[in-house]
């Protein structure tokens, strides 16, 4: 059964009160488990969930009144009984899987409701691909409600993007079934100086009674951000520090902390609730961005759970921030995110709540996974040429293609430089004294060269760099059609002509990542979709991006989860310097700066 024919409360509400009244029997009885309650915040031993049509209909120390000899049993043998895990906010792609085997990577972590914002694929294919990734996420057996993307692109005038969002895209997606809000804003400026289009988008949001999500990527706490609320915004996650959480709580928004495969934004901003002792109803825990790796080795939403409760955060505080806060804030309090009357059976069975074993998950009243292993089928969606077909280069491109000329007659330059920060989303704006050889100007030591080659429209198009941060050494280059948000294709190296081999590749194969080292390439990972995901396997696909950050390390990168920070050098919402296919951007003014400062 798919989310858009799930039945609703009301549809079989007379089923669910003659079950819990025992006029009639449920389908299945989770029997003689530990209650954890996230509405009163109470652990409660010796009890039954009685479970009709995929929803609970009654929890009590003893469902025996609803039971007859077709009802399933599960023995639950005092194990704690926790509502299923719900992701605040995340991007699919960023797993480079599609919905289908996302949802299968993250069922056996206890993960039973997702809220995506798939905006990585509105840049390369319009409202058609969000289309897309609707509709196979409304396929799977779990609930993966997807948020209309906001900003395609997301700087007007700072990038171009394959496809742009307008507000009559907006109105039209919200009528959707799988709709349940606007994704994040990241134009945050646009909204602060009230710009009609983006005003538009949330309003359409507004007035179908949808969430607008936030994204708000600046240190300036002041009238910027009283300004960004005031416009609608419900939620943010781009807080970075206990000062962050603490004002968006204080001005209405939930503060949605993050921790992805790269992302560790958890312990610095929860101390507002294990210090400050601020309501916890108003934080939500998050991944926002995890690849396929984090998903198959390490966990999804049970890993940030557990994070969060090894930051000195109460177990059952750390539950109702992945799960009822969530349902709360989409206005979903009464369909998902507690063990109650009426709600979808979203179960997990644990055997520790600090620990947090997922032993079995149920959703919608059937057993998805059992110790690991995935017992029921995530269906594709059938992705056509149109989603395939991505990487549009007019031509091979050449070292040549690769040169950043010097001044005339100078030796040496000084170079507006991108400084990678590890395992935090903003980049700094550095200034480095470069060499220049033959007019040319030469990455060295801890500087390498970036460069954005336009892949929507064949133009063409190579804007280069510097970038500092990586530890590359030797003659390499990295290659990648995954390069938030407008997702053309960031390529780092040392040397000219592997960036052009590394280029030429993706365009061969029709996206991915490479890594190319003396001539020779060390990893693949193709990614056909729309040069973002893959529909194979998640155990393969992380297999691959083992090889793939394997080889980074063999060229001399050392960074935790590098991959993500090479992937994000073109996202031109978030401090401090990032590159686009127009130039490099300083996020700071939102205006261009020159990568030659003298």
């Amino acid at each position: 059964m798919t989310q858009d024919t799930f039945p609703t409360w009301p549809d079989i509400a007379a089923d669910l009160v003659n079950t819990a009244a025992g006029r009639a029997s449920a389908d299945m009885i989770i029997r003689g488990g530990t209650w954890v309650n996230v509405h009163t915040r109470e652990v409660l031993p010796d009890h039954d969930i009685a479970i009709t049509r995929g929803r609970i209909a009654f929890v009590g120390s003893s469902a025996e009144h609803c039971r007859s000899a077709d009802t399933k049993i599960i023995e639950a043998n005092g194990r704690y009984m926790i509502p299923g895990l719900c992701d605040g906010h995340m991007h699919i792609e960023s797993g480079m899987l599609t919905p289908a085997e996302f949802a299968r990577a993250v069922i056996p972590h206890g993960t039973t409701s997702m809220f995506t914002d798939p905006h990585e694929i509105a840049n390369v294919l319009g409202l058609q691909g969000v289309r897309m990734m609707h509709d196979e996420a409304l396929m799977q057996p779990i609930n993966i409600f997807t948020q209309m993307p906001s900003c395609a692109p997301s700087a007007p005038g700072m990038e171009t993007t394959g496809f742009e969002i307008s507000a009559s895209d907006v109105a039209e997606a919200m009528e959707w079934p799988g709709i349940i809000g606007l994704g994040e804003m990241m134009n945050f400026p646009g909204v602060s100086n009230a710009d009609p289009q983006m005003l538009a988008e949330m309003a359409a949001t507004q007035r179908a009674g949808k969430t607008v999500g936030g994204h708000y990527a600046s240190p300036d706490l002041g009238p910027a951000f009283a300004a960004y609320v005031a416009g609608g915004a419900a939620d943010d996650h781009e807080g970075t520090c206990e000062a962050d959480a603490i004002t968006r709580m204080r001005q209405g928004m939930r503060s949605m902390i993050r921790l992805g495969s790269a992302w560790y934004d958890v312990e610095t901003q929860i101390t507002a609730i294990t210090e400050k002792g601020l309501d916890p109803r108003n934080m939500i825990l998050c991944t926002d961005d995890c690849h396929s790796g984090t998903l198959v080795n390490d966990g999804h939403m049970n890993r940030v759970v557990r994070h969060a409760i090894a930051c000195g955060c109460d177990p059952l505080i750390a539950l109702q921030m992945a799960t009822i806060n969530t349902a709360t804030h989409f206005g979903l309090e009464r369909d998902i995110g507690s063990i109650t009357p009426g709600r979808r059976a979203d179960v997990i069975l644990t055997s520790d709540l600090t620990t947090l074993p997922i032993e079995t998950v149920i959703a919608r009243g059937q057993i998805v996974a059992e110790d690991g292993v995935v017992q029921v089928d995530c269906p594709h969606y059938d992705w056509p040429d149109t989603a395939r077909l991505t990487v549009n280069m007019a031509r091979d491109l050449t070292g040549g293609d690769f040169t950043i000329q010097a001044p005339q007659g100078a030796n040496a330059v000084t170079a507006n430089v991108i400084g990678v920060v590890e395992n935090q989303a903003p980049t700094r704006a550095l200034q480095f004294e470069l060499p220049v050889t033959e007019g040319r100007v030469q990455a060295t030591g801890e500087v390498a060269q970036i460069a954005l080659v336009e892949r929507h429209r064949a133009t063409g198009g190579v804007v280069n760099a510097f970038v500092s941060g990586f530890g590359y050494e030797g003659r390499m280059a990295m290659a990648s059609t995954v390069a938030h948000d407008s997702h053309h294709m960031i390529v780092v190296g040392t040397d000219r002509d592997e960036m052009a081999l590394a280029a030429n590749r993706l365009r061969d194969v029709g996206g991915g990542i490479t890594i190319f080292r003396d001539g020779a390439e060390l990893a693949l990972v193709e990614l056909p979709i729309a040069g973002l995901m893959s529909d194979q396997p998640a155990v393969d696909v992380a297999a691959a991006a083992d090889r793939m950050m394997q080889a980074m390390r063999t060229c001399g990168c050392t960074l935790n989860n590098a991959y993500m920070q090479h992937s994000l050098l073109a996202l031109v919402v978030i401090p401090e310097l990032r590159i686009s296919d127009l130039g490099l951007v300083d996020v700071r003014s939102f205006e261009f700066t020159p990568v030659i400062v003298s």
